[in-house]
C-alpha cells in the first residue's frame, strides 16, 4: 500500500471511454483519485457532482479528476453519461489500483459484514509522489478541502 511521500505504483488503469491508461499517463499534472464504493449511488452520485461542479477549479491547477470503484466499466459508463461528468471513471474490476491504495475494507451494511472500498481520495503531485490522503470521507465539503490541500501544497 502506498504511504504518504512515495511514488504511487504504475498500475494499469481501465477509463471510460474503453481506453487504458497507467498512472504514469498523469506525470505533469497533479491529480485528484478518488474512490468511492458503488456507482449510481445517492453518496457516490453526489461526490461525483460535487467533484464535476468544482472541475474548472481543479483545472486551473493542472490537476485531473479521476473516480473510481469496482464497478463494471458498463455501469461506470453509465454513471458518467448520466450525471455528465466531465472527467474519467476508471472500472477497477480486478482490484489492482483499490489494492494498491488499500481502499478495501470489512464495512457494516444493513447489519452484516461486507468487503467493499472506503470512500477515499488521493492527491498525488506532478511527480507521481502521494502527498495527501482522506480516508473514511464525508461527502459533504470534502472536494472544497480537497481543493484548498491541492492549492496549499502547491504554493509550499
Amino acid at each position: 500500500m502506498v504511504e504518504i511521500g512515495e511514488k504511487v505504483p504504475d498500475v494499469k488503469l481501465l477509463l471510460t471511454g474503453n481506453r487504458e491508461a497507467r498512472l504514469s499517463d498523469y506525470l505533469g499534472k497533479w491529480l485528484v483519485l478518488y474512490f468511492y464504493p458503488k456507482a449510481s449511488t445517492p453518496g457516490c452520485t453526489q461526490e461525483g457532482l460535487d467533484f464535476k461542479e468544482a472541475i474548472f477549479k481543479f483545472r486551473r491547477q493542472s490537476a485531473v479528476v479521476l473516480g473510481a470503484s469496482r464497478d463494471s466499466l458498463k455501469a461506470q459508463e453509465r454513471f458518467k453519461e448520466k450525471q455528465g461528468f466531465p472527467f474519467d471513471l476508471v472500472a477497477d474490476t480486478d482490484e489492482e489500483l483499490c489494492e494498491a491504495f488499500g481502499v478495501i475494507k470489512m464495512k457494516r451494511m444493513y447489519g452484516r459484514q461486507v468487503r467493499g472500498i472506503e470512500r477515499s481520495t488521493f492527491l498525488i503531485d506532478d511527480r507521481g509522489v502521494l502527498r495527501h490522503e482522506w480516508r473514511g470521507v464525508k461527502v459533504k465539503g470534502h472536494v472544497q478541502e480537497v481543493l484548498e490541500t491541492l492549492k496549499a501544497l502547491k504554493k509550499s
